[in-house]
């Protein structure tokens, strides 16, 4: 099939939708299919991937996203007919908009994944603009889809709260299992939280919650990894820190790469306690590198609880305090053991080649007519 997918811009970083988007992508060419992502050169790069088409960005708000080039060059598609269907990720730029538009127009079917934009609490933060952009340009344009593509069921419950009828697709993304690393000796057992820095992970709750156990487990610490996303939000959290007068906490900043995944396998036990999360692409890191997880109910992982390599528990300072006097004093071989449960749970079930088949059926009964596979939802 021929597919043209639509993100706003990709990083360097390899995180969130610009590792997802480009996996899924390089998933579906493996299978031979047509597959083109275009994105905004912002910021620029010197090289992208072959499959990506990179445009400038025109006159206006940066945070809009106008450009003119990348709406001609979709148009162009559209007209010649060379494009089988439209795969928009994420919202609230114009990339996301265009396709929409289009697809009404030429009658190319449409698929929209929110990757996390139609949370409630997504929908109620950021910036003002959103409360004219919503109803006069994001929702219209994603009307036209002819199927939504949820990561879990409960962005297929944010769906269906706003009102969009369509079939939606619940498919996962997709993992790469990295090989093990040897755990090195260490003097303090480690707790770590790697996320952006951002209000919406719930660093502040964390921060709270440590030093309420931080003097009954003095053979822990807990390691801050990840780049700041939210101007002074982690200077706010560095004086939360200093203020609560926490001990054994160390803000380390980003790690990419080899690095990234070397602070995963020298750890003991992942934490997140997000507000709002479409995946938490994060959690299945740490899983796939053998750490067990704590993670909130503001993330879609119960299985954490099915799979017995984690613990999934309600938003808040009290439930995570609870949470970490289990966890911080079970033994090392103990939480090895829900470290490896974790991992063969993400290597049956969220490998790229499932993900790509699952989507590429998807394409096929969207734009084809094929047989519906049984994880479209059309009620």
């Amino acid at each position: 099939m021929r597919v043209v997918h639509t993100v706003a811009s990709i990083s360097y970083e390899a995180g969130g939708l610009s590792y997802s988007v480009v996996r899924l992508c390089e998933s579906l060419l493996k299978e031979g299919h047509d597959i083109t992502l275009s994105v905004l050169n912002h910021p620029p790069r010197p090289s992208y991937p072959h499959f990506v088409q990179a445009f400038p960005m025109g006159i206006g708000p940066r945070k809009l996203g106008r450009s003119p080039a990348m709406a001609r060059w979709l148009a162009q598609q559209a007209q010649a007919r060379t494009v089988d269907l439209f795969h928009v990720h994420s919202m609230w730029m114009m990339p996301n908009v265009y396709p929409g538009f289009l697809s009404r127009r030429y009658h190319i079917p449409l698929v929209v994944s929110p990757r996390g934009t139609l949370s409630p609490w997504a929908m109620a933060s950021g910036s003002a603009v959103k409360r004219w952009f919503w109803p006069l340009v994001q929702r219209p344009a994603i009307s036209a889809a002819a199927c939504f593509h949820a990561t879990a069921v409960s962005e297929y419950e944010d769906i269906r709260r706003l009102g969009f009828r369509q079939p939606v697709a619940i498919i996962p993304n997709g993992i790469d299992i990295p090989d093990p690393v040897p755990k090195r000796e260490q003097p303090l057992r480690t707790l770590l939280f790697l996320s952006r820095i951002h209000p919406k992970k719930g660093l502040d709750l964390l921060l709270r919650a440590w030093g309420r156990v931080q003097d009954r487990f003095p053979r822990w610490r807990l390691v801050i990894a990840g780049p700041n996303d939210s101007d002074g939000y982690l200077e706010n959290m560095q004086a939360l820190a200093a203020q609560l007068k926490l001990k054994r906490v160390e803000f380390v900043g980003a790690v990419k790469g080899a690095q990234k995944w070397e602070t995963y396998f020298q750890a003991d036990l992942f934490v997140l306690p997000t507000h709002s999360e479409n995946f938490g692409l994060v959690v299945a890191e740490a899983l796939a590198a053998g750490l067990p997880a704590i993670v909130s109910k503001g993330a879609p992982w119960a299985g954490l609880v099915a799979h017995d390599c984690g613990w999934w528990i309600d938003i808040g300072v009290d439930p995570l305090v609870a949470c970490l006097e289990e966890a911080l004093a079970l033994s090392p071989d103990r939480l090895s053991a829900m470290g490896r449960r974790g991992r063969r749970w993400m290597q049956d079930e969220f490998s790229w080649d499932s993900v790509s088949d699952q989507m590429i059926r998807a394409y096929r009964w969207i734009a084809l007519g094929a047989e519906k596979p049984s994880w479209i939802i059309a009620d």
